[in-house]
């Protein structure tokens, strides 16, 4: 895809999802990108990237993380993340010169895979769990596939509120108020196992891999900031197991186990995959669900979009396919950030 059309479509994004200070910065990097501007320097080589690859976002990302570290003050008066106001004509100017006077740095950082470990997306994965548990009554065993910081593979450590119902601990520092639309069960939800894999996994517990996971916020996006740090605090007391391995190599080694039932969880992460490991990935979840039985069985939840005929051409549905059965149904529908959640 040509890059300003690439641009252009994430700006658009942006601000259909509540972000109009990324949605200004986007469509400006496109004008100074046209009139051969220093976006030029930053972006050479990018043209004819994917538009799943997200080349403007991680543009966006890098500079937000030097923001956040105190490293390019003359933005940090325009972000809201760091308590600025956002000036599409100022934070402009201050972005050009970040720009100018980091490039190197910038390029480098621009190298780093998207890290989406959108804390909304657990609102999708818990409510999943809950009708899943209702008609299997066995504890978790939860695999999650592109899973950067672990941070959702804590999805029951979050607090929901919806429908004057609560569910989650009472003192969570992650409040989803309110959490979705419909209906789900109140059922006793044990996770067992807490387990997730990443080509390029972050380390919430460091600072470095805290500040990376906060620079993929969109810093006018309060709500999702305070959830983040929220569940930030929260990987600290909740171990889970990240391993630095491919999606494919990490379910062929994946084996059923007696007594609970095992989940492989992934949401808004099949974009960036191959087609061959698309297709091997659900190959071996085949076989998996076909040695799976009564007392040892599978499920396969997600939230990822789907082609059809709405505006932006997709719809964001949460899936659920569980063996020995082999039954397949949506659940819900969200945004890609977990929003505007309903249960179907």
């Amino acid at each position: 895809m040509d890059l300003v059309e690439a641009l252009q479509r994430q700006a658009t994004a942006c601000e259909d999802l509540g972000s109009p200070m990324y949605a200004d910065l986007l469509r400006l990097l496109v004008d100074d990108y046209e009139v051969g501007g220093v976006s030029v320097r930053v972006l050479e080589g990018y043209d004819g990237r994917s538009f799943g690859e997200a080349v403007g976002l991680r543009l966006l990302a890098a500079v937000h993380g030097l923001v956040l570290s105190g490293t390019a003050p003359e933005l940090a008066a325009f972000y809201p993340s760091t308590g600025g106001t956002w000036d599409p004509v100022l934070g402009w100017e201050a972005f050009e010169q970040v720009l100018q006077s980091r490039l190197g740095e910038v390029r480098s950082l621009l190298t780093q895979p998207p890290q989406t470990n959108e804390v909304g997306r657990a609102a999708a994965l818990y409510g999943g769990l809950l009708r899943l548990v209702e008609e299997v009554p066995r504890p978790v065993r939860l695999f999650e596939i592109g899973a950067s910081g672990g941070l959702n593979l804590r999805a029951d450590q979050y607090r929901y509120v919806a429908g004057g119902t609560s569910y989650g601990p009472a003192d969570s520092p992650v409040v989803f108020d309110p959490a979705w639309s419909g209906k789900v069960p109140s059922v006793d939800l044990r996770i067992a196992e807490r387990v997730g894999c990443d080509i390029a996994p972050v380390d919430p517990l460091t600072d470095d891999g805290a500040l990376t996971l906060t620079s993929y916020v969109w810093p006018d996006m309060t709500d999702r900031l305070t959830r983040l740090r929220g569940a930030l605090a929260i990987a600290h007391d909740v171990p889970a197991d990240v391993r630095p391995e491919d999606a494919v190599s990490f379910l062929q080694g994946l084996e059923l186990s007696e007594g609970h039932v095992t989940v492989v969880w992934h949401s808004i992460m099949w974009q960036y995959l191959r087609r061959p490991d698309r297709t091997a990935i659900e190959t071996r979840l085949t076989e998996l669900g076909a040695q799976a039985t009564a007392t040892t069985p599978l499920a396969h939840l997600s939230l990822e979009p789907h082609r059809v005929v709405t505006p932006d051409g997709y719809e964001y549905r949460i899936n659920l396919q569980t063996w020995p059965t082999g039954k397949t149904r949506t659940l819900g529908t969200a945004t890609p950030h977990g929003q505007d959640l309903v249960w179907t």
